[in-house]
């Protein structure tokens, strides 16, 4: 009698285990999972120069073309030992077009594009946009990044009812930006006309035009 009552006993404590461990499986099973963090759909661009490194956010909604299209240029390494060949104190910084190695030539590029100007987004300190020729929609692999506050670049306030595009803005390295904006110039061939002394004297290189991922890693802090 007491080997059955044993046996009796130890069935039980087993069926009882069994039970406890399947309740514990199921209350896991049907516990939440965690909520994965959204992928950030912003896009972040670093430009390294020999002055200082520049980080972009990208307008990607309010200027698609001139994004995809300086995007385009950033994949092919385009930028790559090319220059800021233009700087005008209180006005902007430009830079994307000539060869560091061959002051004066330009890079190919391709075609040019549709000007976004009327995008809504004003030419304010720290913002970039395409450069252009007298044709809005010239522009190609040429950009500027402005250090004074140029609204009458703005489609609504330019004299040729066009404007210039910004597709971005500077949100790290301002201070890089300053720097470059600073530095002696000398008469350029490679300038527009009427610009006076804008060609920095000590080339200003950009020697890399990255897409910066993961964009979490940027510590952002705006002008």
């Amino acid at each position: 009698m007491y080997r059955q009552l044993f046996w009796i006993l130890a069935s039980s404590a087993f069926l009882f285990g069994c039970d406890r461990a399947f309740a514990q499986e199921s209350a896991v099973a049907s516990a939440p999972a965690a909520a994965t963090p959204a992928a950030d759909p912003r896009t972040f661009v670093e430009i390294i120069t020999n002055q200082g490194t520049i980080i972009l956010l990208l307008e990607t909604e309010k200027a698609p073309i001139s994004v995809k299209n300086f995007l385009d240029y950033v994949e092919k390494g385009h930028y790559e030992g090319t220059v800021f060949h233009r700087v005008i104190k209180d006005f902007m910084i430009q830079g994307g077009g000539f060869d560091a190695k061959s002051p004066g030539r330009e890079k190919r590029s391709g075609a040019g594009i549709k000007n976004e100007a009327g995008n809504g987004i004003s030419n304010q300190r720290y913002t970039v946009a395409m450069a252009r020729t007298g044709d809005p929609n010239s522009a190609t692999a040429q950009f500027f990044i402005n250090t004074s506050n140029n609204n009458f670049l703005d489609r609504k306030n330019s004299s040729d009812g066009f404007g210039y595009a910004v597709f971005g803005k500077v949100v790290k390295g301002i201070e890089a930006v300053d720097k470059i904006a600073s530095v002696p110039v000398k008469p350029s061939s490679a300038g527009a006309p009427g610009d006076g002394p804008s060609e920095p004297v000590t080339p200003v290189v950009i020697e890399k035009i990255q897409v910066v991922v993961p964009v979490a890693s940027i510590p952002v802090t705006q002008p």
